[in-house]
């Protein structure tokens, strides 16, 4: 372990200085700092300007209502209330209202801020729900990890995971002879999903979900039951923004993993109502939560009424669509070019060439990651040499611009070639590079034979799923979890520094020290690390001030000189 040069003391110094002239600027003239939508640069608006499109937003949605009390009691005490009535009925175990049940000490109420989308005109506002600690969380998680393997495994052919995934269903299109020159690319996006969500409606939805495929139980939970879990997640969604207590009556938190899935499953129902019986079979549909990509040989006028008698079809489902023989979809951007796909990296206007800098201190491995991913993608979603070639020198400039060394650069270039084509010139240019197309058509199949870690993830999801008949009717499904695969685990994590290398190898070694040769011997100890906070949690305020969010109980009886369990303190 070594002591910090003065050299980086230097700069610690002066960076702190200019992270404390920020926030004074930022305070004095009244400006919000947040994180872009998506795009992940900063921005700086008026917080006046905030104000105004935040009362806006609640307003257009009608989502919301002011409560005149803080809530947070209501809302401990029903949830527990209800836990409790489920467990003493058999609805459900003890293990499960144990894994549901909110701790007061810990609980919080949610809180509501803003992010702005600068992509779009006039900058609008996403409004993101931070519920890490809200009473209703367990119960949401526990409900997402119950229903969205049982999604994922039916809904898998109406579902987009990411770019590769699209380009993989227009190639088998193409293979199948569907493809031609008057095929129209046509991309929509749901408004304000999560926030329009009509609440029984959905939970009708979801019941309705489960049955259709069978699933009566759910790890030995009713589907009368799921929805009782689900409707108390939605309807005791209070929240703080600015000073003032707000509950969502329509749709769920956007943050909130419970709303993802039922908002996935709405969908579900929406599309086999609309969209999906009026397209060809052999049409390509396919959904990432609010954003939409299908093809179609029909006109042009055809495809228009289709969408708006389909935008018309609910009155909270309102679609922004595009139709056109080139349309970009999640971060590929795909082109019908006279009957031959195009396909290339999207990158929204607003995008800033910036990755993790290589002056930031992370460890090691993430700046390798930064670019061999960058790469791989290049690879993947380029349709030709020419193409890649141009995303490859796109991708050099912009690990300039991060300050990353050019040796440091090509090396990880001539890494990346040499594993997946050991014919590439690795040496004979400054920049790696392939000679011609063949060359690059070999790395880009070894690349698209391999699935993405979004699509492993989702066929891990679905094989979860365990379908088993019980006596004569009823089918019930099982969510596989490996609950024993950290039992003999101690995680210890720290914070990365770049002078504190080998700190983990002394770590182990103290452990060995210690308990090698004990009953506690045969415990793993796995030491992980995590990364300094970044510029952006630094500078932007989103939470408010504790005293709001905590039990308002336990300020009373810290003001009384009791303490929780009743005792003098």
């Amino acid at each position: 372990m070594n002591l910090i040069p003065l050299t980086e003391q230097i700069r610690a110094l002066r960076e702190l200085k200019i992270v404390q002239s920020i926030r004074k600027k930022l305070k004095k003239y009244k400006l919000i700092l947040r994180e872009t939508d998506k795009s992940g640069v900063l921005h700086i608006g008026r917080a006046i300007d905030y104000e105004r499109k935040a009362a806006e937003y609640r307003q257009t949605t009608g989502a919301y209502e002011e409560l005149t009390s803080n809530p947070y009691d209501d809302i401990i005490c029903t949830v527990t209330r209800l836990l409790n009535q489920l467990k003493s009925t058999n609805r459900i175990s003890e293990w499960q209202r144990g894994k549901m049940n909110p701790v007061r000490k810990i609980t919080e109420l949610a809180y509501m801020y803003f992010i702005p989308k600068p992509h779009k005109k006039a900058t609008p506002l996403r409004p993101i729900l931070n519920t890490i600690h809200a009473a209703t969380k367990q119960i949401s998680q526990y409900l997402d990890k119950l229903i969205r393997p049982v999604f994922d495994r039916f809904v898998r052919p109406t579902t987009l995971v990411d770019g590769a995934d699209l380009l993989e269903r227009l190639q088998q299109y193409i293979h199948k002879g569907y493809f031609n020159s008057s095929t129209l690319f046509i991309t929509f996006d749901i408004a304000n999903l999560y926030t329009m969500l009509p609440q029984e409606e959905s939970l009708v939805v979801l019941a309705e979900f489960l049955r259709v495929h069978n699933c009566e139980k759910v790890n030995g939970i009713s589907i009368d039951t799921i929805v009782e879990l689900g409707r108390i997640v939605l309807k005791y969604n209070a929240f703080v923004c600015g000073k003032k207590f707000y509950r969502q009556i329509i749709g769920g938190a956007m943050g909130s993993a419970f709303t993802l899935t039922l908002a996935n499953i709405f969908m579900w129902k929406w599309e086999r109502q609309t969209l999906l019986p009026k397209l060809g079979s052999h049409e390509i549909y396919g959904r990432y939560i609010d954003d939409v990509f299908f093809t179609s040989n029909q006109t042009e006028e055809k495809i228009k009424q289709l969408l708006d008698a389909a935008n018309n079809f609910h009155p909270n489902i309102k679609l922004e669509y595009t139709i056109g023989k080139s349309a970009p979809f999640l971060d590929v951007l795909v082109k019908n070019n006279n009957g031959m796909l195009e396909s290339s990296i999207y990158r929204k206007p607003s995008a800033q060439p910036t990755v993790v800098s290589f002056l930031s201190d992370h460890p090691r491995h993430v700046f390798r990651n930064v670019i061999q991913t960058a790469l791989t993608r290049a690879a993947r979603y380029s349709s030709s040499f020419e193409i890649f070639n141009n995303e490859r020198r796109a991708i050099h400039s912009m690990l300039l611009y991060n300050r990353y060394p050019s040796t440091y650069i090509h090396d990880q270039f001539e890494k990346f070639f040499a594993k997946f084509n050991s014919s590439a010139s690795l040496s004979s240019s400054l920049l790696p590079m392939m000679l011609d197309e063949n060359q690059f058509s070999t790395l880009r199949q070894t690349i698209t034979n391999q699935p993405t870690a979004k699509q492993t993830q989702l066929t891990i999801s679905a094989a979860a799923v365990d379908m088993t008949q019980r006596h004569t009717q009823i089918i019930e499904a099982t969510i596989i979890h490996n609950n024993n695969k950290f039992q003999n685990n101690v995680f210890v994590h720290v914070t990365h520094e770049a002078r504190l290398k080998g700190l983990a190898r002394e770590i182990h070694q103290i452990h060995d020290n210690h308990f090698k040769n004990t009953i506690y011997g045969d415990i793993r100890l796995i030491v992980g690390y995590r990364n300094n906070r970044n510029i952006e949690f630094q500078l932007s305020r989103k939470r408010p001030p504790s005293s709001i969010l905590k039990d308002p109980l336990s300020k009373k009886t810290t003001h009384n000189g009791i303490n929780g369990n009743g005792a003098n303190i």
